[in-house]
């Protein structure tokens, strides 16, 4: 029965495609997250994403980050880290590409009210591409909650500010599925709206693993 309610979820969000307008496209993000634990404190966080302007067609952006994870205490972390990003700012033209880098640091912190967890995360980001720096300030706060033992869903929001233009950067709003196959390894697949500074919207079918390990020595 869940499987049917997950592939109904993912065709009532699909909707017939513009060759040239990239707000009428449903696009697809392809995507890997990883939690690597080292140490009782200490993580690495790995991140690629594969995101397309059309379902599986026309690159708009690859992204991967790499991160250093501090664990304060069971519910607070810190992470510092490195964005690589490659852009196309064009849709259906070739060209109009730039690569970017970002230093980012941020705060996390989760909860739980009943079966509910929360997660808000404060990002601020250093952004150097095209010899310009710039500067976003991001939250975002996450809800999941479980659906049986394997199966779980979320939905959360993201606000981007940016302090060299309008302040108001962009909002991401996302809801889905996961399903968990062991305790090191999860499948999501999602959809997440996105509203840019200029009201554009651009709706994207989010698909994902998830990988977190530990390599900690057993006592």
């Amino acid at each position: 029965m869940k499987k049917y309610i997950l592939l109904l979820f993912i065709f009532s969000i699909l909707k017939i495609s513009a060759q040239n307008n990239p707000e009428n496209e449903f696009g697809a993000w392809y995507m890997y997250n990883g939690t690597h634990q080292i140490s009782n404190k200490f993580g690495i966080k790995t991140m690629a994403h594969f995101r397309f302007f059309e379902f599986g067609d026309d690159m708009q952006q690859f992204i991967s980050r790499l991160g250093v994870n501090y664990k304060i205490n069971k519910n607070i972390n810190v992470t510092l880290g490195h964005s690589y990003l490659n852009t196309d700012t064009s849709f259906n033209l070739k060209g109009g590409d730039f690569n970017e880098h970002r230093v980012y640091e941020d705060f996390n912190l989760k909860h739980a009210i009943a079966k509910v967890s929360l997660a808000h995360r404060f990002r601020a980001e250093q952004r150097f591409f095209n010899a310009i720096t710039g500067h976003f300030i991001r939250y975002q706060i996450a809800f999941s909650y479980p659906l049986a033992r394997k199966w779980s869903t979320y939905l959360y929001d993201e606000i981007f500010f940016d302090f060299d233009g309008e302040v108001f950067n962009q909002n991401w709003l996302g809801t889905g599925f996961r399903y968990k196959i062991s305790n090191a390894l999860k499948i999501q697949v999602g959809y997440m709206k996105i509203i840019n500074d200029i009201n554009q919207g651009f709706d994207r079918l989010q698909l994902g693993i998830i990988l977190n390990t530990d390599h900690r020595k057993k006592s």
